[in-house]
C-alpha cells in the first residue's frame, strides 16, 4: 500500500476536532450554495425573464456536474492526496462563486454554477475521505459523520435567512458572495492543520468511464428538463443517456478493481441499501426545496425573506437531531435510521401532496418539518455505512460513490419533479403533483433498502 496515513501514536492528534472543523466547512460551502440559490429561483428568473426550464438548470448544472465528476474527484483523491483535492476545489468553488455574482446573463451563471458544481465534486468526497483515514474506531466516526453531516442543517438555516435578507436588501447576486469567505477559510485551514494522504495501489484514471457516466447522466436530466419544451430531442437524449450507461457499466466491468466505479463494491448489500436510499432521499428533497419556495414566491404568499422562514423549521430540526444520528444508530441499529429515515422523508413530501392545494402554507410547512426530522435520522448514518463498509484505502471512492447517489437523486428530482411541476401547469396544483411523486418514490427506495438490509443490525 502507498500513502501518508499518520502512525497510531500521532492519530488522535491529527483525528483532532479543528480538523473536523475545517472539513465541516466544505459541507456548509456546498450546501449553503444550495439554500440560497433555490430562495432565489423567483427573483433570478424575474430578472433575466427565465421561465421553470432555464431556472431548473440554473440549480441542476451545479447539480450535474457536481454528480457526474464526484467519482473522478473521489479516485483523485486516493491517488494523489485527500488534502490536495480537498483545497483544489474550495478554491475553484470559491472562483465560481465570484463569476456568478458578476454574471451578465443567465448563460453565464448557468456556466458559473456548473464550475461551482466542479469544486464541490473535489472538495466533498475529500472532506469524507479524510474523515474515513484518520478517525479509524467505528464509533468514532460515526460521531464525526454525525457532525459532519449536521452542517448540512445549519447550511439551511444559514442559507434561507441570511439569502432572504440579501435578496431582498441587495438583489440575488450578492447571494454568491456569502461563500467566498468560506472558501477562503477552508483553503488556510486546511493547508496549516490537515495531514496528507494518497492510496493508490495501482490505481490509475478512466477518461474513457468518466466521459460516459456525464454523457448518461448529463443527457436523462437534460430528457427531463426539456421534456415539455423540445420533446423530441429530449427522446433522442434519453435514449442516448440509456445507451451510455450499458457501454458505461460493460466498461467498468472490464476493468475490475481500477474502474472509475468498481463494480465489486456493490456486492455488499449494506452499500447498495445505502446507495439505495440516498438516491430516494434526495430526489424528493431537492426537488420539494426547489418547488415550495418557487410556488410561495410565484403564487405572492411569501417574499424572499418569508420564504427563508417558511423553510427554516425543516433546516432547524434537521441540525437538532443530526449530531446525535450517531448514538442513535448504536442504540436502534444502521437500518433503522437509514431506512427509516427516509420513510419520515417520504411522508413528508406526501404531506405536502395531499395539503398543497388549494393551503399551500401550513400543510407544506409540517410536511417540510418531517423532511428535516428524516434528513436529521439518515444523512450521518447513510455516509457512515456506505465508507464503513469498504477498506480505508478505497475511502475516497466510496465517499464519493455515496455522493453520487446523493447528487444523482438531487440533479433528477430538480429535473423529472420540475417537469413534473410545469407538467401540471405549475402553482399549487404543480407542486401537490410532484411531491406526491417524489414522495412515493422515497417511500420505494425506503422499502428496498430495508429488504436488501434486513441481514444487518
Amino acid at each position: 500500500m502507498h500513502g501518508s496515513f499518520q502512525p497510531a501514536s500521532t492519530e488522535a492528534k491529527a483525528a483532532s476536532w479543528p480538523i473536523l472543523a475545517t472539513l465541516c466547512l466544505a459541507v456548509l460551502i456546498a450546501q449553503i450554495d444550495t439554500a440560497v440559490v433555490n430562495l432565489a429561483i423567483h427573483p433570478i428568473g424575474q430578472y433575466f425573464a427565465a421561465d421553470v426550464g432555464p431556472l431548473q438548470w440554473v440549480v441542476d448544472s451545479y447539480n450535474l456536474l457536481y454528480a457526474v465528476l464526484l467519482l473522478t474527484g473521489g479516485l483523485l483523491a486516493d491517488l494523489y492526496g485527500r488534502r490536495l483535492v480537498f483545497v483544489a476545489g474550495a478554491a475553484i468553488f470559491t472562483i465560481a462563486s465570484l463569476i456568478c455574482a458578476a454574471a451578465p446573463s443567465i448563460a453565464i451563471l448557468i456556466a458559473g454554477r456548473a464550475l461551482a458544481g466542479v469544486g464541490a465534486a473535489l472538495l466533498l468526497p475529500a472532506s469524507l475521505a479524510i474523515i474515513r483515514v484518520l478517525w479509524r474506531d467505528p464509533a468514532a466516526r460515526g460521531r464525526a459523520l454525525g457532525v459532519w453531516a449536521g452542517c448540512n442543517g445549519v447550511a439551511f438555516v444559514i442559507g434561507p435567512l441570511v439569502g432572504g435578507l440579501l435578496v431582498s436588501a441587495f438583489g440575488w447576486r450578492s447571494i454568491f458572495l456569502v461563500v467566498v469567505p468560506l472558501g477562503a477559510a477552508a483553503v488556510a485551514l486546511a493547508l496549516a492543520l490537515i495531514p496528507e494522504s494518497a492510496d493508490r495501489e495501482d490505481r490509475r484514471f478512466d477518461g474513457v468511464a468518466q466521459a460516459l457516466g456525464a454523457l448518461a447522466l448529463g443527457a436523462f436530466a437534460f430528457a427531463a428538463i426539456e421534456s415539455q419544451t423540445t420533446p423530441f430531442a429530449a427522446l433522442a437524449a434519453l435514449v442516448i443517456s440509456v445507451v451510455a450507461f450499458v457501454v458505461f457499466l460493460r466498461t467498468e466491468a472490464k476493468v475490475g478493481a481500477q474502474a472509475l466505479m468498481p463494480l465489486d463494491l456493490f456486492g455488499s448489500r449494506a452499500f447498495r441499501g445505502a446507495m439505495t436510499a440516498t438516491a430516494g432521499m434526495t430526489f424528493g428533497m431537492y426537488g420539494a426545496i426547489f418547488l415550495t419556495p418557487l410556488t410561495w414566491q410565484s403564487e405572492g404568499l411569501f417574499s424572499a425573506i418569508g420564504a427563508g422562514l417558511g423553510l427554516a423549521p425543516m433546516a432547524l430540526i434537521y441540525v437538532a437531531l443530526s449530531p446525535f444520528s450517531g448514538a442513535l444508530t448504536e442504540k436502534f441499529g444502521a437500518r433503522a435510521m437509514t431506512s427509516g429515515g427516509v420513510a419520515v422523508i417520504g411522508c413528508g413530501l406526501l404531506t405536502i401532496a395531499l395539503s398543497a392545494h388549494p393551503a399551500p402554507i401550513v400543510g407544506p410547512g409540517f410536511g417540510l418539518f418531517l423532511t428535516g426530522i428524516g434528513m436529521g435520522l439518515a444523512t450521518g448514518p447513510l455516509n457512515a455505512v456506505a465508507v464503513g463498509s469498504v477498506a480505508p484505502a478505497r475511502s475516497g471512492t466510496a465517499s464519493a460513490l455515496i455522493n453520487v447517489a446523493r447528487m444523482m437523486g438531487a440533479t433528477l428530482g430538480v429535473a423529472v419533479l420540475g417537469a413534473i411541476f410545469k407538467f401540471a401547469q405549475g402553482g399549487t396544483l404543480g407542486l401537490a403533483v410532484a411531491t406526491l411523486v417524489g414522495g412515493l418514490v422515497q417511500v420505494s427506495c425506503a422499502a428496498y433498502s430495508w429488504r436488501v438490509t434486513r441481514l444487518r443490525a
